[in-house]
């Protein structure tokens, strides 16, 4: 059996969604399609395949277990270190869209409707929003998206925009050669302000790449365009379900129609400097989470998370500003 190659992982140490600073790991990398995967594992074990030359060990991503496990621990070699634990949210589409519709309480129904009338009412009576498919419309998706996607402050300090690189663009065009993605894009007239990229996997719609713009965070338009791409998925008639992939997130909770208990596990080799790199991590996002909690009590973590917001975004402009002002 021939081992999958390593990549550098970075391990990152973060106070919320601030980076203070992170560190590359080799690890060989696999990821469990959670929407087609039924039994959850009590005791996760390493993968069967051997470990490559210079890799440290093996990430799996959203592996399914049976109940929440210890953050550290030893399996056989390996040194077991459980990085995230999450419910992970999918949608069936198995129901028809009326049928789906039923699980949202009478009130809930009622908000996202309203939202969608009062979108279509600021954009003066009509709701304008595409969807795309082809080699060709994909091509036209992609300035469209980035335009909104450099607006928003994931793309400015996580980097977490939808790409333009050669190599994305490549696999988004053999994707769409294959009919294995959707994309969509809401307007306002001819301006887009929200975008949704999804590839397809074996019958699985992922939530890939999403992102709005903030002058329009008031009028839901991230909810608006889920919702009316929701309706065209059901209606189409050939997806299994939708994956909103790993981490939660109130949106995530309120459109699924079934969570699975996930997580991304680490078995690495059982060396000082790995058990160092485990034990650090965890302690840091122990104090991550007590700080938010702490935060939070004193009821100024939403002011907190916006000043330091505000202080990358500007740290950010200027040093755009300054590459651009010394070419």
């Amino acid at each position: 059996m021939t081992a999958s190659t390593p990549r550098d992982y970075a391990l990152k140490y973060q106070l919320g969604d601030w980076t203070v600073f992170s560190t590359t790991i080799p690890l060989q990398v696999s990821s469990v399609k959670v929407a087609v995967r039924a039994v959850p594992e009590r005791q996760p074990e390493p993968p069967a395949e051997p470990l490559a030359a210079g890799s440290q060990g093996f990430l799996v991503r959203a592996l399914p277990v049976a109940e929440a496990l210890s953050p550290i621990g030893v399996t056989g070699d390996y040194l077991r270190y459980v990085q995230l634990q999450y419910r992970h949210s999918i949608i069936d589409f198995r129901p028809t869209f009326e049928e789906y519709q039923r699980k949202f309480s009478s009130k809930t129904r009622s908000t996202i409707n309203r939202k969608v009338r009062r979108y279509a009412e600021h954009s003066g009576g009509t709701l304008s929003w595409k969807t795309y498919r082809t080699v060709e419309e994909l091509r036209a998706f992609l300035p469209l998206a980035r335009e909104v996607a450099r607006k928003t402050y994931q793309e400015r300090l996580l980097d977490a925009g939808i790409p333009e690189s050669d190599w994305f663009v490549r696999g988004m065009e053999s994707l769409a050669a294959q009919d294995h993605v959707r994309a969509y894009i809401l307007f306002d007239r001819e301006r887009p302000v929200s975008y949704l990229y999804c590839p397809v996997d074996d019958g699985t719609l992922i939530y890939a790449y999403l992102g709005y713009d903030p002058d329009y965070m008031k009028l839901s338009v991230g909810t608006v365009l889920q919702w009316l791409a929701l309706e065209q998925m059901f209606g189409e008639g050939c997806f299994r379900c939708f994956d909103f992939t790993e981490g939660e997130s109130d949106t995530k909770r309120l459109f699924a129609t079934r969570e699975v208990l996930c997580a991304n596990v680490l078995f690495l080799r059982n060396t000082l400097k790995n058990r160092a790199l485990a034990h650090s991590h965890w302690q840091m996002g122990r104090f991550s989470s007590w700080l938010g909690d702490t935060l939070d009590k004193l009821g100024i973590k939403a002011k907190v998370k916006r000043y330091l917001r505000f202080r990358r975004q500007a740290s950010a402009g200027a040093g755009s500003e300054a590459a651009t002002n010394s070419r």
